[in-house]
């Protein structure tokens, strides 16, 4: 069984006396920023001038420039920005302003893996990803723990790109939880596969499918929405806890036996022979070549897909349960999300995207 690595194994030294650069003030790099920070690193975040997260990063404390200078001022930068927009920050602001024997960094192997972005020789690049959202990377940190990461060296141009990365992994919480090496090629291809067939497009699929099922045969929506999103959670939480066996061991035994013998006809043989084809399709590259040039498009396909998706039944009828749910803590999408072209980045940024990668994913 592969070894994680905890921080006892990890010289947290490696990032003394050195400044990280985080590009990017989202989820994650909220996160990784503050993190740091609190950890004993020298952290500047980078930015666009008329970033709305400047003022937030400021009042947590932090040093706020424009990208480029942040990336001059830094030892390590990690890019923190949406896949989509990672090569035109890094060929306009990143690249010409790296220190050589600098670290670059990522938490998705995307860009490196499909060849959108290619550092010089001379620096060193790895990755962080930890498996949880930004979130819950700062809140877990905040209460004395961590969320598991993944870690990878893709070059090591110094000879010390193992030891910070692992050191950087580290101070955002990750070696409390367990540190996992991998390669760019693995984390890619296997967080391409896991966000589309299970994580999000196989779960989003199967529970807006029983929804629409129970509904059409005349059932109540609400009593479909209970029965098929709202206690999704719950069994999610148990097998969080204590995996498929402690799942099963705490629902009723007719659950258990309707587990075993309807789930097979529902992930059938022409379900797993469908993911075997996502598979290949993320590991030949198609999958890039397609998101890569619905960005360039402007992202039409995207688009339109969010926007159906987002006034679906089983989400208008969600909406109105949750908002009687205070206890929930119920969240929304802002208004406008389903026409903001968040995913499609600029048209600069699509360009580069797509001469960048176009090589790799033909």
């Amino acid at each position: 069984m592969t070894k994680l690595i905890y921080d006892a194994d990890i010289d947290g030294a490696a990032l003394d006396g050195q400044t990280v650069a985080v590009i990017g003030y989202g989820s994650q790099g909220e996160a990784h920023a503050r993190n740091l920070s609190e950890s004993g690193a020298t952290v500047v975040v980078g930015l666009r001038p008329d970033s709305t997260s400047a003022e937030r990063a400021r009042e947590a404390g932090l040093n706020v420039t424009d990208a480029a200078s942040a990336t001059k001022e830094a030892n390590v930068v990690m890019v923190l920005v949406p896949d989509t927009a990672a090569p035109s920050v890094y060929h306009n602001e990143i690249e010409p302003n790296l220190q050589d024997g600098a670290l670059l960094m990522f938490a998705h192997g995307f860009n490196i893996h499909f060849g959108t972005i290619d550092p010089p020789g001379g620096i060193d690049v790895g990755m962080v990803a930890p498996k949880g959202p930004g979130h819950l990377v700062r809140r877990l940190y905040e209460g004395g723990g961590g969320v598991p990461a993944l870690f990878a060296v893709h070059r090591d141009a110094t000879g010390t790109a193992r030891a910070r990365t692992l050191a950087y992994a580290a101070a955002i919480g990750a070696g409390k939880a367990g540190i996992l090496e991998t390669t760019f090629a693995e984390e890619t291809e296997t967080d391409l596969f896991g966000e589309q067939a299970v994580l999000c497009g196989g779960v989003t699929s199967l529970v807006t499918a029983g929804f629409e099922t129970l509904v059409d045969a005349g059932y109540q929506p609400e009593l479909a929405y209970f029965e098929t999103m709202h206690e999704l959670k719950l069994i999610v939480d148990l097998m969080y806890q204590g995996g498929l066996a402690y799942m099963r061991y705490s629902i009723s035994d007719t659950a258990e036996y309707g587990d075993y013998v309807s789930g097979p006809r529902i992930v059938d043989e022409r379900v797993r022979a469908e993911m075997k084809r996502i598979l290949t399709e993320i590991q030949d590259g198609s999958f890039a070549k397609r998101w890569i040039a619905e960005g360039a498009d402007g992202a039409p396909e995207f688009r339109r897909m969010r926007g159906e998706n987002a006034r679906s039944r089983i989400e208008e009828v969600g909406a109105e349960l949750r908002s009687h749910m205070a206890f929930l803590n119920p969240r929304s999408a802002p208004d406008g999300w389903t026409d903001d072209g968040r995913a499609g980045s600029t048209p600069e940024a699509a360009a580069a995207t797509a001469a960048g990668a176009r090589e790799r994913a033909e």
